[in-house]
């Protein structure tokens, strides 16, 4: 009797055992793709930094206010205290206005002294009222912006070119208001006298 074993026609596919495949099969399904997992988790780090950046560009906005208002301001104040100190057109008009109204009030006998103060010293002291109070604006007005940063909550700090700036226009309206002072009290010039006129 003959007991050797005939091989199966399909050796091969009988060597594999449906155990393996469902191993193989279960390896292939859990490993996922290297280049889909790399992608979503480069889309989400992308997405959250731009995030972060936006917040924290909001935030900046909101801890550092604009300083225009301040600027302007620093820069009117040094504009003020500039005109003040070369005259403007207002300072003008209202001298001559001074003039032409002293002029009318003389009477026909007014000696020297009354002519001399009607056309020259009443013009005078106007055209240093107005530069003084031009002069005290810009005064005013720089004090203001140094002071109004320790006012505000949370403290801002100025720039730098505005805080120089306030300062200048200081230094100019400070400069204004003695030149007011003196000329206006007649400390700087003295008033003219003609000479053999009655006192």
């Amino acid at each position: 009797m003959d007991t050797t074993k005939t091989p199966a026609p399909n050796a091969s596919e009988a060597d594999t055992t449906p155990a393996d495949l469902t191993k193989a099969d279960l390896t292939k399904a859990e490993t996922p793709e290297p280049a889909e997992a790399d992608t979503a988790v480069t889309d989400e780090v992308t997405d959250a930094d731009l995030d972060d950046e936006a917040f924290a560009e909001e935030l900046a906005e909101d801890r550092e206010p604009g300083h225009v208002g301040s600027a302007a301001s620093a820069i009117v104040a040094a504009g003020l205290g500039v005109v003040a100190l070369s005259g403007s057109w207002v300072a003008g008009i209202v001298s001559e206005r001074a003039s032409v109204a002293a002029r009318l009030e003389l009477s026909q006998a007014a000696d020297a002294n009354a002519q001399i103060a009607a056309q020259f010293v009443d013009p005078w002291h106007t055209t240093a009222m107005v530069n003084g109070i031009f002069s005290a604006l810009a005064l005013i007005i720089a004090i203001f912006v140094l002071a109004l940063p320790a006012f505000s909550s949370p403290e801002r700090i100025l720039p730098t070119w505005v805080r120089s700036v306030s300062w200048a226009g200081i230094g100019l309206g400070a400069l204004g208001v003695l030149l007011f002072v003196l000329m206006y009290f007649d400390l700087l010039l003295a008033i003219p006298k003609a000479a053999g006129a009655g006192a």
